[in-house]
């Protein structure tokens, strides 16, 4: 049933957003649906993280190329190429709080799948996730207050970004750690973890049914923010896994490693950061539709790395097989 799941995600995220537009223009009052995202948000990110090996964080640190690859492309390629490209928005310092928000923060979750579907190695991955998510979690507040200046300073307050921080990302992940402790110690543990394994692509799909539902009631608000950041989204879509293979032949990674940077590196972590933005004053409508906006390009280019990024490297895999 997992692997079912996880191969069919993108079409079963398609099919929430499209079942949450309809009812969000049928049934009057989803707005209300506003106080149940950050609960399923929690529970969401629970589950995903409960996927992250934690307590194997150091094997991370291990693969020592593969890591500086990842580091590099993700936190000093991809912020010059998402600050470039935000200056390309209208004027419009909440559009472009959004924008670098979701550009700058790598996926630790479904690119695992798309990783592993794309002939990358999807095991380190996986064992870089926990890194990933700590760095951008460290880097993200600096990189706003860079980019955006008095700007973020005006639109993002400590107080509910931290409440954000620590309720939505620190104490589920502090809860999938237990849970994988007690999985490892315990059969019933372990029978609990593999029911919630279960989880993450249905949790994913109800989060992205409840912002959009809500979100549908004011998008003609924030209808003009969404279509300024469609091109730069696709921009970066198109760009972005060409960074990524390109840092990870410059550490001379083998080519399934190098797919691997360029998943990671086009993949973006936009549920994730959700709770951030919506934790920014006045974020109704515009962060919302900003964030589902790049969701939705995202998950049509995942179709086509999938297709297209095996053949990175290609000839390279042919030789070593034959020299096998």
């Amino acid at each position: 049933m997992r692997d079912i799941l996880e191969r069919q995600q993108v079409w079963i995220y398609f099919a929430a957003v499209a079942l949450a537009a309809i009812v969000g223009f049928a049934v009057s009052g989803t707005g209300e649906l506003e106080g149940a995202i950050n609960p399923a948000l929690a529970f969401m990110l629970f589950v995903t993280f409960l996927q992250v090996p934690l307590p194997e964080i150091g094997r991370g640190f291990r693969e020592t190329r593969f890591l500086g690859a990842l580091l590099v492309s993700n936190f000093i390629c991809v912020p010059i190429l998402a600050f470039l490209l935000s200056r390309l928005a209208i004027d419009d310092a909440l559009l472009r709080l959004g924008i670098l928000m979701v550009l700058l923060t790598p996926c630790i979750d479904y690119v695992i799948t798309f990783a592993h579907l794309g002939r990358a190695d999807a095991r380190l991955l996986l064992s870089s996730t926990p890194i990933l998510l700590l760095v951008q979690m460290a880097l993200l507040p600096i990189y706003l207050g860079v980019f955006l200046g008095d700007e973020a300073a005006d639109l993002v307050r400590v107080g509910p970004f931290v409440h954000a921080f620590v309720w939505l990302i620190a104490v589920p992940l502090i809860c999938a750690g237990t849970v994988q402790l007690w999985a490892a110690r315990h059969t019933t543990g372990q029978r609990v973890s593999d029911i919630l394994g279960l989880l993450p692509v249905p949790a994913t799909a109800v989060v992205l049914f409840l912002v959009v539902a809500a979100t549908v009631p004011v998008l003609g608000a924030a209808s003009r923010h969404a279509l300024s950041a469609l091109p730069i989204y696709i921009a970066f879509a198109v760009i972005a896994p060409f960074i990524g293979w390109g840092v990870a032949r410059a550490f001379g990674l083998q080519p399934v490693a190098g797919r691997a940077v360029s998943f990671s590196t086009a993949t973006r972590n936009s549920l994730v950061v959700l709770p951030l933005a919506l934790a920014v004053p006045g974020a109704i409508p515009v962060l919302p539709a900003v964030i589902v906006t790049q969701t939705l390009v995202e998950l049509i280019a995942e179709l086509v790395y999938i297709r297209v990024l095996p053949r990175f490297g290609k000839n390279a895999d042919e030789a070593k097989v034959h020299a096998c």
